[in-house]
């Protein structure tokens, strides 16, 4: 277990993460498969548009509920 905190993957940003984005690119990657980037409140709303402008956005959700659905 690690006590570092989640930052935001936005370029530049330091602030602490509250969202996850679920992403996945089709060429790439399998289906089923969940890359994440993090992001604060707010870089959510850039983050998700970049990707969801390439259709590679599946989910964005809270990261205290992204922990509870990978058992953490």
């Amino acid at each position: 277990m690690t006590d570092e905190i989640p930052m935001c993957s936005a370029k530049g940003c330091r602030a602490d993460a509250v969202w996850v984005l679920a992403w996945n690119n089709p060429k790439l990657h399998a289906p089923e498969r969940r890359k994440t980037w993090l992001a604060c409140e707010e870089h959510r709303e850039h983050l998700a548009q970049f990707l969801g402008v390439r259709g590679f956005l599946k989910d964005v959700v809270t990261l205290e509920d992204w922990d509870v659905r990978q058992g953490h």
